[in-house]
């Protein structure tokens, strides 16, 4: 069994920054991919980043590209996600999403409030 742990949530003001983290523990032998996708209120998911076990980033989302910034530590099984200069349209529950042993294993965080007010 896979679990994925999500931090770093909070409230913030306009123009400031977080950084979440999410680390994946139990049976693990290969990471495929990690990321994040955001929920707002009355919204779908939405992808934001995502990274590969080879470094590959991908920004699904162009309201975030520039501002976001994806990585992860040495064993590949810890994510973060730096956001800077954020915006009151950031404010979403944010979730940690991973593909772990195999092509088709998707893993879901329990998900981490991001609020950005003034």
């Amino acid at each position: 069994q896979v679990q994925l742990v999500e931090s770093g949530g909070g409230l913030v003001q306009p123009g400031g920054s977080l950084r979440l983290s999410c680390a994946a523990s139990g049976s693990i032998f290969n990471v495929y991919l990690m990321g994040w996708y955001r929920q707002a209120p009355g919204k779908e998911r939405e992808l934001v980043s995502t990274i590969t076990n080879n470094g590959r980033t991908n920004y699904g989302n162009s309201a975030v590209e520039g501002r976001f910034t994806i990585s992860t530590d040495n064993t590949k099984r810890t994510v973060h996600l730096q956001m800077n200069n954020l915006e009151p349209e950031d404010t979403a529950v944010y979730y940690c999403y991973a593909v772990i042993n195999w092509q088709d294993s998707e893993y879901w965080g329990q998900g981490t409030q991001v609020t950005v007010s003034s």
